[in-house]
């Protein structure tokens, strides 16, 4: 079976630049994949798209518009592809990296925290003239950073943990969130003694946010803590911006909830401090148009990281949270991941 992907700027939330820049170079696979695989996977512009459905003598735009909408039907066209490609495969290892800080309760009985970023990126442009690698300064060396300085902290910190905190540092996520998804199916712990993963993914060093998106921290019995600690901290909680961009399901989080384990992305919104939010929401436009995916994501000097460290923060509040909860924090009933969590729990 395969899949070709209709591309719209408004519904990715990018532009096809980045589509290029993330799907024109070497192609990743786990070895030991054992989920279903499609046979071909490809995306094509929206008006080759249109062309196709003209010439089947359907009208895309309907058909586009009615497949977005619950109770859809699978349309046949009577339209084929055939293509020959020729593949040179090769084997290599690309490790994740793992930290763990040992808490008092081990022997089964952990309910430890993890902190995931990945720190891949596109490599690097081929044939270009000059600097043409991929350095993905903000994303995410942003999220790297501060995994390594909330690592820095809790090692120094003295505190006498009740459960253990990992730190994984993954690798292909832009390949499809290959490394978390290996985490996920080898945690270093069981995933049922995994309480959460807060997961970093480009954090904008462009000043301290007034507002955080934790998209799917509110489909988790943790989530009234989520709202408690974000009110300390002075940050508005705000919904995703652009829900039909299945923003929750492109990030490393989403593998570790596929195998039970609660788990959500520290965002922002688009508020900082000394400005509107119509000047929060140009600076991550402008980025998504210029910088995302592309060789140009490096590092400026003019970038202030306050924000990131006020997000270090409070990430790390919430760590102290769930490592403290006086009870096992779970998927809300009827979640699309709460079978998982009973099945890794071994309940029902």
């Amino acid at each position: 079976m395969g899949a070709l992907i209709i591309h719209r700027t408004d519904l990715a939330s990018y532009g096809w630049d980045v589509v290029k820049n993330s799907n024109t170079s070497e192609k990743t696979y786990l070895r030991d994949d054992k989920n279903p695989q499609l046979e071909a996977a490809s995306w094509i512009q929206l008006d080759v798209a249109k062309k196709i459905f003209a010439s089947s003598g359907l009208d895309a735009d309907a058909e586009i518009v009615a497949a977005g909408k619950r109770g859809f039907k699978a349309v046949e066209l009577p339209v084929k592809l055939k293509a020959h490609i020729e593949s040179t495969v090769r084997s290599f290892q690309s490790p994740n990296v793992v930290g763990i800080l040992p808490g008092a309760n081990g022997g089964g009985k952990d309910q430890a925290v993890m902190y995931t970023a990945h720190y891949d990126h596109l490599g690097f442009v081929p044939g270009m003239a000059g600097d043409n690698i991929y350095n993905g300064a903000a994303d995410n060396g942003t999220g790297c950073g501060m995994l390594l300085e909330m690592a820095r902290a809790w090692a120094q910190s003295g505190v006498k943990l009740p459960h253990s905190l990992i730190f994984a540092s993954v690798t292909a996520e832009e390949q499809g969130l290959l490394g978390s998804e290996y985490l996920g199916q080898h945690p270093p712990i069981p995933a049922g003694q995994i309480a959460l993963d807060i997961n970093y993914d480009m954090i904008l060093p462009i000043g301290v946010p007034l507002e955080t998106n934790v998209n799917g921290a509110q489909r988790t019995t943790f989530y009234p803590t989520v709202e408690a600690t974000a009110k300390r901290f002075n940050l508005g909680i705000v919904p995703d911006p652009k829900p039909s961009a299945g923003s929750y399901y492109r990030s490393d989080h989403f593998s570790l909830s596929r195998v039970g384990i609660p788990a959500f992305s520290i965002e922002t919104g688009n508020l900082y401090e000394g400005h509107d939010a119509a000047w929060g929401h140009k600076q991550h436009e402008e980025f998504t148009a210029h910088d995302y995916h592309n060789f140009s994501d490096n590092f400026h000097e003019e970038w202030d990281f306050s924000g990131n460290a006020k997000l270090d923060r409070f990430g790390m509040e919430l760590g102290w949270e769930a490592l403290s909860a006086p009870a096992i924090i779970q998927w809300k009933a009827k979640d699309e991941f709460e079978a998982a969590r009973k099945a890794s729990q071994g309940t029902r």
